[in-house]
Order: C-alpha cells, then structure tokens, then sequence
C-alpha cells in the first residue's frame, strides 16, 4: 500500500517537478565578482593570444615548404580544419540556438508553433549560396571584363605577365594566347577563395561575440573556469580553419591583417561588452533568448554550409585527390579528427 501511495505521489509531483525545471528566473550560482573577474581578465587574453596564433599559423605556414597549399600535407590539415568548423556549426552553435528559442521562457505564440532554429539556419545557408555566387559574378566581371589583374601575391611574378607574346618569324608564326586560359582559371580559383574567405569568417564572428558575451556576462568563477579552457582550444581551432581559407586567398598583407586582427578580436571584445552589461543582463530574458536564438541559427546556417560545399566538396571532389588513394584517407581520418576534437569541447563549452 505505501509503495503505491509512493508511486501515485510521484506521478503527480513529476509535472512539478518539470515545471520547476524551467522556470525562467535565473538560476543561483556561486556568485564572486572579484574572482570572476580575474577569470575574465585571464580568458581575454588567453583566447585574445590563441586566436591569433591559430588564424595565423596557417598564413606563416606558406613559407614552410612541406605546408605549402601545393602540397598533399595542405589537404590534410585543411581536411582537419574543415571538421573543426563542421562540429562547430552541427555540436556547439545549432544546439545553443534550439535551446534558446524553444525555452519555455518564450511564448507559445509564435515561437513553439514553428521550428525557427530550422528556418533560419536554412534561409542563412541559401543566403550564403547566394552571396557565394553573386560575389564571385561580381568580381569576374568587374577583374576580367575591364581586362586588369587581380591585386595580391600571386600577381608580382614579372612585369610581362598576361601579355600575349606574338612571333612573327618567317618559319614559324604563332600567338601564345594559353596564358590567358591559365591566367583566367587560376584568377577565378582565387576570386572562389576571396569570397569563401570572407564569408566564412563573418560567421565565426557571430557566434564568437555571442559566446564573448555571455562568458563576460556571468559572475560565477565556477561557470567562467571551465570556460577558458575550453573556449581558448576552441578560438584556436577555428582560427586554423579560418587561417588556411585566408592563405589560399592571397591578399594583400593589409588585408591579412585586418581579418587576422578582426577574428583574434571578437571574443575578448564579447567578453567586454557581457562585463559592462553583466548588472543588466539576464540570459533567460525572451529578448536575450530570441537575439542569441537567431543569431546562433543563422551563424549555424552559414558555417554548415561552408564546411560541407566550399570546403569539404571542393578539395575532396578535386581530381588530385580523387587519384591518390592515400590522400584521400588521410583527409578523411583528418577529418574525422578535427570534428571528434571539436565535439569533445562542447563537454565543457
């Protein structure tokens, strides 16, 4: 008779119990600003000094022979970087947006009656296709119709390039126009790389400046500790997938420079704007939910597809690697181990 009264009692505690489980107020945490702050200090220049060292290593690695990009070893470690970026879109940002915009923090009306998170990170992969395409149009157009070369490295190689050389001798006339055809392939492989380049890190900054924030946000040394850790591993992970898009890009060095220093930057300056706003902030607030929620989606969106069609695709569709049985299980052990790393991480972040 008591074990059925015990089982009755808890089947009507569970609702309860599940409902106390979602409450929307702030959840009491270990609160110490002095320690916390210390932590947060720590974390800015931890993450500040991985980044940059993650987004640049790849770029100093072009004067390495063995990391060459004409090198197999270039396919395996962007094979690895490739995976990071995967896990980072499917393991540590979908999720976080599914979490935030299906909290019961949030009203029925209208985000429990649709699946947003799906939305959205779908429109910003389509949104992302475009961009891919009409910005590579654009600047075919506007490099090859006015008839000029791209400005970057690969174009100080001699103050004749793109001429055609015509020889007028009695035996033999002839015009060598095949360097327009292998002038025109390789600008347009580098134009795909500017654009990849620059798409994939306006998506890595998203998410950096969100997570930025709600580290900086919280006041509990026992919430940031863990965080620094793993956040600084996965900051540098990134910034190598990120690194070896910008050294096949070939830009200037000022413009290296800048995305260098505008990636290293993002998350210490998250991080500083949750400590000015951490007094005002609440993480279940519906705003703070529905900004982060899609935000977080659409971040999702554009590295997924980043990963898996300018990436993943391009290199391993690449006749070089289709030919070479090795390579290709290198890469994809590579990748393999860059996606299982970063799925680690999201234990602790």
């Amino acid at each position: 008779m008591s074990k059925l009264m015990l089982f009755y009692f808890l089947l009507l505690a569970l609702p309860l119990l599940a409902f106390a489980e979602c409450s929307c107020e702030t959840q009491p945490e270990e609160r110490n600003k002095t320690k916390a702050l210390k932590f947060k200090l720590v974390a800015i220049s931890t993450i500040l000094i991985a980044s940059g060292l993650g987004v640049s290593l790849p770029i100093i690695g072009k004067k390495i022979p063995t990391l060459n990009p004409e090198n197999n070893i270039f396919f395996i470690i962007k094979a690895f970087a490739a995976g990071v970026i995967l896990a980072t879109g499917f393991i540590h940002i979908l999720p976080d947006a599914f979490e935030s915009l299906t909290s019961p923090c949030l009203g029925q009306k209208p985000w429990g009656n649709f699946p947003f998170t799906g939305f959205v990170a779908m429109l910003s992969a389509i949104g992302t296709l475009m961009i891919d395409t009409f910005a590579t149009n654009y600047y075919k157009r506007s490099h090859f119709v006015k008839g000029r070369p791209l400005s970057g490295d690969e174009e100080q190689q001699g103050e004749h390039e793109g001429h055609v050389h015509v020889h007028t001798h009695k035996t033999h006339g002839h015009a060598h126009g095949s360097a327009f055809v292998v002038e025109d392939l390789g600008s347009e492989v580098l134009l795909r790389h500017r654009v990849i380049s620059q798409v994939l890190e306006l998506g890595i900054v998203v998410h950096s400046v969100i997570i930025g924030i709600s580290l900086g946000a919280s006041e509990s040394p026992k919430t940031i500790k863990p965080l620094v850790a793993a956040l600084t591993f996965h900051q540098f992970f990134e910034g190598l997938g990120l690194g070896g898009c910008i050294s096949q890009a070939k830009f200037r060095s000022r413009a290296i420079a800048i995305m260098i220093l505008f990636f290293s930057l993002t998350t210490p300056f998250g991080i500083a704007i949750g400590m000015g706003i951490s007094n005002i902030y609440k993480e279940n607030s519906p705003t703070a939910l529905i900004v982060e929620g899609l935000f977080n989606s659409a971040s999702a969106g554009i590295l997924i597809y980043m990963a898996l069609v300018d990436l993943l695709a391009a290199d391993f569709m690449n006749p070089r690697m289709q030919s070479n049985l090795r390579l290709q299980l290198g890469a994809h052990l590579s990748l393999l181990l860059g996606s299982g790393c970063m799925s680690l991480l999201a234990r602790w972040a």
